[in-house]
């Protein structure tokens, strides 16, 4: 018994000393509060949260696209929330992200099986509808986008928060 647990130790700390090596960080479950955690970490910062699904195919061609924003523009941090409202398959979700070039962003899958209550914390008025964009200005405006963003606007926006434009 003591070496099988020995062995599980080891293998513990081997899976955990490969993920400090540079793995991509593991999605994170956005449940009760974490709306408000997002905010306050990110405050101060320009900040773009988008809200996708693996079910939705808008989502699929526009994630690609916020790979590449996100490896363009590195003053801008990039947060990822999976929310599709089919139950999230966890490594679909991250099979996606790592595609599109958006797996050392800050990423998480919604995981709370009320999602009506995750969407009233984000916005009372969202009913659900991905792909969606929240634009977070570094004075804490915040700018939503319904349905496909266009990388323009996402280039304007990016520019007035860091001053090129």
């Amino acid at each position: 018994m003591k070496h099988r647990f020995a062995g599980l130790l080891g293998l513990g700390i081997l899976v955990a000393s490969v993920a400090m090596l540079g793995a991509a960080p593991a999605l994170k479950p956005f449940e009760r509060g974490t709306w408000q955690s997002v905010l306050r970490e990110h405050a101060g910062r320009p900040t773009l949260v988008h809200f996708w699904g693996v079910t939705c195919g808008p989502c699929k061609v526009e994630l690609p696209l916020l790979g590449q924003f996100a490896k363009d523009h590195p003053g801008i941090d990039v947060v990822t929330i999976s929310a599709d409202l089919v139950p999230n398959l966890p490594a679909a979700t991250q099979s996606m992200l790592d595609k599109a070039g958006l797996s050392a962003t800050e990423n998480f899958i919604f995981s709370d099986g009320f999602v009506e209550r995750l969407r009233f914390e984000i916005d009372p008025a969202w009913q659900g509808d991905i792909p969606r964009t929240m634009l977070i200005a570094r004075d804490g405006t915040i700018m939503t986008i319904e349905g496909s963003a266009e990388m323009a606007d996402l280039e304007k926006w990016s520019g007035q928060q860091l001053g090129t434009h």
